[in-house]
């Protein structure tokens, strides 16, 4: 039990000095690239949150873990909608892109229902399907890369040079990871001592914990006032993440999924819809930001009730 809870608490000392790091050294990045930061909050810094998504769900899958490798997804796509950015908001009220509410934020409504006819046809996700969701990938990653070349807006000035700005954001990016795979393993492990199923390990314990990179990152980037960086992290991650891991996952072994994940993926898909329509008409301010963390609460009521 001591072991376990240790890993926890050197996991998150780890991701918040690795978010600190990665944030402040991608707004510097994206001011040498002379590029906005909300293009590089939709890529590299949500590519890089990713990772532990992407490492716990290739995994899974070749080890035919599918509950935990698409609960997985779903579930860090649930909690970095709801608590991420509501939490985010909470703390600062983020100012949302207009590339975000216009292009990306649908996408991952899209993409969501894409998910979830998937699973509701015949209960699996076949190779064929995940190779379409890395064509959509392919399409979605050319298109924000076009528009990384034709934007101007410049970020924070950044005084360091190119080479010390990489070496941090990886030296942040190496950090997250391994807080991310500190806290889930211990987390993981007192779940099973507590009885828990691998189903509901995958979508609280395993998805929660893969998604903390991106909690920590946003959060951090709401203080500090990088909005764009914030929101864009949220986003980015939640199209890699359906678009990408799975994508990869049902390429290398096409995974059978229950019924449940199509009520998760519903979920999902529902609060992408519900929350896009209130932040296009109200915005992402405090009260938003508590009503997404409250809706995330019911669900995890609702995860173990059922």
């Amino acid at each position: 039990m001591l072991v376990p809870a240790l890993f926890v608490v050197l996991g998150f000392f780890l991701l918040v000095k690795g978010a600190d790091l990665f944030v402040d050294n991608a707004s510097g990045l994206a001011y040498r690239m002379k590029v906005s930061s909300v293009v590089i909050g939709l890529t590299i810094v949500a590519f890089g949150t990713s990772m532990p998504e992407l490492a716990v769900s290739v995994t899974a899958a070749i080890q035919g873990s599918n509950e935990i490798a698409v609960g997985n997804v779903i579930g860090s796509n649930i909690f970095n909608l709801l608590v991420v950015a509501g939490a985010s908001a909470c703390i600062y009220p983020l100012a949302i892109h207009s590339v975000l509410m216009r292009r990306d934020w649908p996408w991952s409504i899209y993409v969501s229902g894409v998910l979830l006819v998937f699973i509701l046809i015949h209960q699996d996700i076949s190779r064929w399907e995940s190779i379409l969701l890395l064509v959509l990938f392919g399409a979605l990653l050319t298109k924000q890369i076009r528009s990384a070349k034709e934007t101007q807006e410049q970020s924070v000035r950044s005084t360091k040079s190119l080479g010390r700005l990489i070496f941090f954001l990886l030296a942040g990016i190496a950090a997250i990871i391994a807080g991310g795979q500190l806290v889930v393993e211990g987390a993981s492990n007192l779940a099973r001592l507590w009885g828990w199923s691998e189903s509901l390990i995958g979508l609280t314990i395993v998805a929660i914990g893969t998604s903390l990179p991106e909690l920590m990152t946003s959060i951090v980037a709401a203080r500090k006032g990088e909005n764009e960086i914030a929101m864009g992290n949220v986003i980015g991650s939640n199209l890699f993440n359906i678009l990408c891991i799975l994508g990869i996952s049902g390429t290398l072994r096409p995974m059978k999924v229950d019924i449940w994940a199509a009520q998760d993926c519903l979920v999902l898909l529902l609060v992408s819809i519900i929350y896009y329509g209130v932040v296009k008409k109200w915005g992402l301010n405090r009260r938003c930001g508590l009503c997404m963390v409250l809706t995330y609460v019911i669900y995890m009521v609702w995860l173990f009730v059922r």
